[in-house]
């Protein structure tokens, strides 16, 4: 059985640790306490419990106190248990604190993180006067792992953090100590402590952005992050910090280039003269980025992409091919390129666009195809006078998908509600179709209004409607809807054919369960009623 096995495995653990525990701190013994802590840890990543051996491994670990390959297994075992085990932990604060005042800073760098990251709240007091001294250290390794050893006291007792006045340490550090990298944890400590926005200021982030190149490639963006918090005073002050921030949208790093074009867009939203100029500026930076064979930068950079074309698509509406879609990308990537083509489509190049997303229409990929056909059909809404768009999108009812005819018949209809002048060209196209034939509720509906708005030109509007109206009860809550709105629109344009068809509408929509569709049919009755009554009386006059 497993559990009998793992305990079978801790007893003969336990035997080892007492037998090494008893053999002091001889350098065969050493070794021997090596494999067997690293056998320790393999049992604890593969979850099985070890904390009974609290007390054995703490024995037997510091009577080798010097090993520093030890000493990183047993901090790493105690910080794992020390919530488990409140009390024992309380045991190993005198070894932690020694060791945090060991001539080897690699031993007090070590000691301090693992004495931060114990978790145990009632300990907080034992941990803070350490923290304390290490912000003072002179090895930069150390004073970085106490700077992140603040974030961890505060997660666990904000006020003690506050009342240390260590915050205030963190400013002072920012600003003045000579690490780059214990400037990013301060910086980084105190924006997740919400601390950092206050206390941007200018001279603070001139300093920064000045040394901004001796930062690694995560703590520049950082910075930049920082950065974003301060309002500049004046347009020049804008342009300094472009002027020093220009070469950072050549970086190798994607993320570095991403975080300056968002500090560059910020900083000029309020100038759009400024801003245009800069959004020129950005485009080659991203294209390069658009370039690598990384999908997931390259999204990020499409995004980045999309936002522009929404403020001003004419920047890419001479390079709209960049964003055609290549076979070997996700789909993720494909659908968002389709968005930035109906963004930046306009009257010099939607025709092209189009008949390159008419290939897409094809593509094995259902939802890709449903898309092509939606961008082409929002493309024909917003680029009216391009010849040829209309015509693209009535050229997918050709294909004979069932539901490349649904989706082009909601996009048809959405054209024919807002140009009524091309409706007639519309509604000749879908003549031929059978309702029969389109079983997507929207695409019924959208068919269905068609029938009702531009029936007078569809010869066989009314019995296809009638049809439909038998089978009211089974069709979707949205098709009833539509169906009782085009027959009585069809009832005042061609009464003696759709009597029958309004009444039959009525009395299926009256009887169903829908509160909507209840509803609606008992306004167009007494609507009907009224007006058809009306009609009577004046004709009787």
């Amino acid at each position: 059985m497993p559990g009998e096995k793992s305990r079978g495995e801790i007893g003969e653990i336990r035997t080892q640790l007492n037998a090494l525990s008893a053999s002091g701190s001889r350098p065969e013994a050493a070794a021997a306490k090596k494999e067997l802590f690293k056998k320790v840890i393999n049992c604890m990543t593969i979850g099985i419990d070890m904390s009974s051996l609290f007390m054995l491994v703490m024995t037997a670990g510091m009577s080798n106190a010097e090993d520093v390959v030890l000493k990183k297994m047993l901090y790493l075992f105690i910080c794992t248990y020390a919530q488990s085990n409140p009390d024992l932990t309380l045991l190993t604060i005198n070894l932690l604190n020694k060791d945090c005042k060991d001539q080897d800073p690699t031993i007090r760098g070590l000691a301090l993180r693992s004495l931060c990251s114990l978790r145990v709240a009632n300990l907080i007091e034992y941990i803070v006067s350490p923290v304390s001294l290490a912000l003072q250290d002179r090895n930069p390794y150390v004073r970085r792992t106490a700077v992140l050893g603040v974030l961890k006291i505060y997660n666990l007792d904000a006020a003690a953090v506050r009342n240390a006045g260590m915050l205030e340490d963190l400013h002072d550090m920012l600003q003045k100590d000579p690490d780059a990298q214990v400037v990013a944890n301060c910086m980084s400590v105190l924006l997740e402590t919400g601390s950092g926005q206050s206390l941007v200021t200018r001279a603070l982030v001139i300093s920064l952005l000045n040394r901004i190149k001796e930062f690694s490639e995560w703590a520049q963006c950082q910075v930049l992050e920082f950065a974003t918090h301060y309002r500049p005073s004046d347009e020049q002050e804008v342009y300094d910090f472009m002027n020093v921030l220009d070469d950072r949208l050549s970086h190798s790093n994607s993320a570095v280039v991403m975080a300056t074009v968002k500090m560059f867009l910020h900083y000029t939203l309020s100038m759009p003269a400024t801003h245009q100029q800069v959004l020129e500026r950005i485009k080659d930076p991203l294209m390069t980025l658009l370039s690598r064979d990384h999908f997931e930068t390259a999204y990020a950079v499409l995004c980045h992409f999309h936002l522009i074309a929404q403020r001003a698509p004419i920047i890419f509406s001479q390079i709209y091919t960049t964003f055609y879609c290549r076979i070997n990308e996700p789909s993720y990537i494909k659908h968002l390129k389709l968005d930035i083509l109906a963004a930046i489509a306009d009257e010099t190049n939607a025709y092209d666009i189009a008949t390159e997303l008419t290939e897409y229409v094809n593509d094995i990929d259902e939802k890709l195809a449903r898309k092509a056909i939606r961008t082409v059909g929002r493309i024909a809404l917003e680029v009216q006078d391009v010849p040829g768009l209309v015509e693209r999108l009535l050229g997918f009812l050709d294909i004979g998908k069932d539901f490349v005819t649904a989706e082009t018949i909601v996009q048809v209809k959405d054209l024919a509600r807002k140009y009524p002048d091309i409706a007639e060209v519309c509604v000749g196209s879908i003549s031929n179709i059978s309702l029969e034939d389109v079983e997507e509720p929207e695409a019924r509906a959208a068919f269905i209004w068609i029938l009702g708005e531009h029936g007078q030109g569809i010869q066989d509007a009314p019995y296809l409607l009638e049809a439909c109206a038998q089978g009211f009860a089974n069709e979707e809550d949205q098709v009833q809807l539509a169906l009782l709105s085009a027959a009585m629109k069809l009832f005042f344009k061609r009464p003696p054919e759709c009597q029958q068809l309004l009444g039959v509408t009525l009395a299926a929509a009256s009887a169903e369960s829908s509160q909507d569709v209840h509803d609606r049919a008992l306004l167009y009755y007494r609507s009907a009623f009224v007006t058809v009554g009306m009609l009577v009386y004046a004709f009787a006059l």
